[in-house]
């Protein structure tokens, strides 16, 4: 049985992700598989590459065959180099930029941080508002009565001088 290392193509018309699949050479390109053995998605920026290297290694070892694209792929994986005993082989894929736990946590608490400020100042902002509308509604009873004790004053003073 000749085995073939290749892509079943998934996904919507235009769209295409592929799966990286051993099958049996004979079938047809979506049919029937062995083994499903990583993914791929070209549409990403940078492509999408995932295979699983030990079962890759161990398809190549028993004499599968990858097809030409899966051949571009395993060299950027480093499975090919890997299987031709090279050591200590590094991937050429290029990644997006993760984030690590700890990028990822410090994200979280400074953002949290953030927030807390936020609060506390709008919560500030809240209780020096209310002292002025404190001071203000003070000052304006300040005012009545100061008011209330002239016009008290003035009636006072004119029975005074009818006196």
């Amino acid at each position: 049985m000749a085995v073939r290392i290749r892509l079943k193509r998934i996904g919507k018309i235009h769209y295409p992700v592929y799966r990286v699949v051993v099958v049996d050479s004979r079938k047809k390109r979506d049919g029937r598989v062995i083994e499903e053995v990583g993914q791929y998605n070209p549409n990403e920026e940078p492509s999408f590459i995932q295979v699983k290297s030990d079962r890759i290694q161990y398809w190549l070892g028993v004499g599968a065959q990858p097809s030409d694209a899966v051949r571009r792929l395993l060299v950027l994986s480093g499975d090919i180099a890997r299987f031709n005993g090279k050591e200590n082989v590094e991937s050429w894929i290029k990644t997006k930029e993760t984030l690590t736990a700890d990028q990822a946590r410090e994200k979280n608490v400074k953002a949290a941080a953030d927030e807390a400020q936020k609060r506390k100042a709008k919560v500030s902002e809240e209780k020096a508002k209310a002292e002025a509308e404190a001071a203000a509604k003070e000052a304006e009873e300040a005012k009545a009565k100061e008011a209330a004790e002239s016009a008290e004053a003035e009636e006072a003073a004119p029975e005074s001088e009818e006196a």
